[in-house]
């Protein structure tokens, strides 16, 4: 662990963890929207232009890396009730780099204004129409990161279960499985986490689902059958609450599609990819995420029974 992400766990916890303020929608999104003027800028060569089709509205952005037919829906994280792309424009880039794609990132509508399944009815609008735009179809992949990592796996299981088409992988970072809140690392790690304030959950739980199912498989995939699904690559940090939520979630994928990853990465605060200009693990845990992407079709050559 570098000595960066050591100084970055504890600035974290500092200003995020300890200074946090009883939960409430209205300044958990206001907290948000002030630190949108700190988010660094794509650097020159990057395109970067707004998308609207129907109630959609997709941002999309790509570098002189993109390929062209190659396309990635990005669905951000925010526990389902804040965030949206512009708070990642120093990361959607870096993502189009590393897997030479073109990256979608889609404003799915947020609880509890919209409470499920909104967003999920968002994001197979999203990708239908992102796969009815491209020529191929082995070339579109689907990505998220904490509750839209969660997101993702929805929608790979909505899809098979209404027979629509499939990406040809899916990438979840610090995914947000279970919204049941049966995990053992909500409590085994509730001190360890340097972020997360597991007293917040159930709460953006409440929000989201307005009463609906917990144990749902399009609101917890962890519930879901697994099998038929395309490969996937999840990347957890080991001292996150959500840490199981991955772990178990895996297990499943892997025992649905052997080429299915999970990368548990040592003291790595949740979704420390976001924090790449200044942590030397995110620029590599971004590198691996190309190379899944890149070597898709080199394992697709090997043998079906070697193991995951």
């Amino acid at each position: 662990m570098s000595l960066r992400a050591e100084m970055l766990r504890l600035g974290v916890r500092i200003f995020l963890k300890r200074h946090r303020q009883p939960f409430d929608v209205g300044t958990w999104r206001a907290n948000m929207h002030r630190m949108e003027r700190w988010v660094p800028h794509p650097p020159a060569g990057t395109e970067t232009r707004v998308v609207r089709t129907g109630h959609l509205t997709l941002h999309r952005i790509a570098t002189p890396a993109s390929r062209p037919g190659r396309n990635l829906l990005y669905l951000h994280g925010g526990a389902y009730i804040s965030g949206a792309p512009i708070y990642y424009r120093h990361f959607t880039w870096r993502i189009a780099n590393a897997t030479r794609s073109t990256v979608w990132a889609l404003e799915y509508r947020l609880a509890p204004e919209h409470p499920f399944p909104a967003a999920l009815d968002d994001a197979v609008a999203g990708f239908l129409w992102l796969a009815n735009e491209t020529s191929a179809p082995g070339e579109l992949f689907v990505m998220g990161d904490s509750a839209g990592g969660g997101l993702a796996l929805c929608l790979l299981m909505r899809l098979r279960d209404e027979r629509k088409p499939l990406p040809a992988a899916g990438v979840a970072m610090s995914p947000w499985t279970d919204l049941a809140l049966t995990a053992p690392s909500l409590t085994e790690n509730a001190a360890s986490d340097p972020m997360m304030n597991v007293h917040d959950i159930p709460e953006f739980v409440r929000c989201y689902l307005a009463g609906a199912n917990p144990c749902s498989p399009y609101v917890s995939p962890l519930y879901g059958d697994a099998s038929g699904l395309p490969p996937v690559l999840m990347h957890v940090g080991s001292d996150e609450i959500l840490r199981d939520d991955a772990v178990r979630m895996a297990d499943k994928l892997k025992q649905g599609n052997p080429w299915s990853r999970l990368e548990v990465w040592p003291r790595m605060p949740h979704v420390f990819q976001l924090f790449v200009p200044v942590l030397p693990e995110a620029h590599a845990a971004i590198a691996q995420i190309g190379e899944f992407i890149s070597n898709l079709r080199c394992e697709a050559t090997l043998p079906a029974s070697r193991p995951g």
